[in-house]
């Protein structure tokens, strides 16, 4: 884990900037930190230890062995931590703002679309097909979501507004009151797992990328589905492509929405586009705004000055 630094380190730390951040809001961070700006670039500049704000650490800077604290622009940063050994010591911390808000917004979307058939209907449309089709109810059907943090939570909880039943999937049960938002939550691989997979009307994957859940969807998960929509707003490596397509093809996953892939973006020719009964929504569910950033370095830099570890510090060694 990052040293939270001291306030002599923090007085000190030349302010480093990445060129893609918008003036207003590099003036915004200037502000919060009582600082000028520097670019946050392959040249190291001068002595002191340094603070970067960005979503990329350039070699030069991270091999420097200065870095104090980086914050992400991002909310995932498994690109970051798989560049290359963390920084001895080196806080991360990372942008969420509203991102949960945007991203289960993005999820029950696709549920109350699917409910009322709207892919269907506009395939009618287009064939100017006049002709009714049967249209489900989403209450007291079972949503399973796969990240119990804040984004799977936020997802979990405007289901559950929805009437939904919600279970949440984490790395070990949870014995007493669930998390907000859940009405269950059971470790992944027990047997109650496999029994909600069964279950589940929708399966909704909101994974960071570590070690432990590249491939996590493979063809064992896939194969306890009996009919469920799948839709990923995690990483895209957390799924088995070809695993989701034998599942798609055998009907044991309904249908699928996917919002990120392994390799990003996907090209024209890319087997992903042909995946039967699937969206592609080209990773944009939980876009990240300037305010969001803004904010969340604002309640960071407070934390900090305050001799805390702040609530968006990432566990390096878990990569979340």
């Amino acid at each position: 884990m990052g040293v939270v630094p001291g306030p002599e380190l923090l007085a000190r730390a030349r302010l480093l900037v990445a060129p893609e951040l918008s003036a207003s809001l590099v003036r915004e961070v200037e502000r919060i930190t009582g600082r000028d700006a520097e670019p946050l670039a392959d040249e190291v500049p001068g002595d002191g230890p340094l603070l970067c704000v960005g979503a990329a650490l350039p070699g030069p800077v991270r091999a420097a062995e200065r870095l104090m604290w980086f914050h992400s622009v991002n909310a995932g940063t498994d690109p970051l931590l798989a560049a290359g050994p963390w920084p001895a010591g080196a806080l991360l911390t990372r942008t969420v703002g509203r991102m949960g808000e945007r991203i289960a917004q993005y999820v029950v979307g696709w549920v109350l679309a699917e409910c009322q058939a709207v892919p269907e209907y506009a395939a009618q449309h287009a064939r100017a097909e006049w002709r009714r089709l049967p249209t489900e109810l989403v209450a007291g059907q079972t949503a399973l979501v796969y990240g119990t943090g804040r984004i799977g939570g936020a997802v979990a909880g405007l289901l559950r507004s929805c009437g939904v039943r919600t279970v949440g999937v984490g790395r070990t049960g949870w014995s007493g009151t669930p998390p907000v938002g859940f009405d269950r939550v059971v470790g992944a691989g027990e047997d109650a797992e496999a029994e909600e997979l069964a279950g589940a009307r929708w399966v909704v994957g909101a994974l960071p990328l570590t070690g432990a859940t590249e491939g996590f969807f493979g063809a064992g998960r896939f194969a306890a589905v009996r009919g469920a929509t799948f839709v990923n707003v995690g990483r895209g490596a957390t799924v088995d492509l070809a695993a989701l397509e034998d599942a798609l093809r055998g009907g044991g996953v309904r249908r699928a929405v996917l919002d990120v892939l392994a390799q990003e973006p996907a090209a024209p020719d890319d087997p992903a586009w042909r995946l039967p009964r699937t969206v592609i929504t080209s990773h944009s569910a939980g876009i990240t705004a300037d305010e969001d950033v803004a904010q969340d370095f604002a309640a960071c830099w407070e934390a900090v000055r305050a001799g805390r570890r702040p609530e968006l510090a990432v566990d390096v060694e878990r990569g979340y």
